[in-house]
């Protein structure tokens, strides 16, 4: 192993680490769910996609780098499916956002095959 391989690998760690940081740092100070789930969502995708590189880096076998490589195609895809279907869940119980927020209700609006009487009538 040579010493820029080693920097290489600890600098995936390392930057993994901080984008996991920075969104519990979100998570934690953000005022409502959309910007909290917005923080969360995107860092741990990023931060858990590093770390799972550094880890394949390391490994000697392809079948642990397969295993890896499957875990992070799963989070990959998986991760802004389950935001976006909180975000929509929040929006049909009328969750508050923060006052004065830039907001456009993608949802209300008129689209083929849909009247237009209400959220309760849209269903997942």
């Amino acid at each position: 192993m040579t010493v820029l391989y080693e920097l290489v690998v600890s600098f995936l760690l390392w930057a993994g680490l901080f984008f996991l940081f920075v969104g519990t740092v979100g998570l934690i100070r953000l005022p409502d769910l959309y910007t909290r789930m917005h923080a969360t969502s995107k860092c741990d995708t990023l931060g858990v996609g590093l770390i799972l590189l550094a880890m394949m880096t390391q490994m000697s076998g392809y079948n642990a780098m397969i295993k890896l490589a499957i875990i992070w195609a799963f989070i990959w895809s998986i991760n802004p499916l389950v935001a976006h279907i909180i975000g929509y869940v929040a929006y049909l119980r009328d969750e508050e956002h923060v006052p004065e927020t830039f907001f456009i209700d993608c949802y209300d609006s008129p689209y083929p095959g849909k009247e237009m009487a209400g959220k309760e009538d849209v269903h997942a």
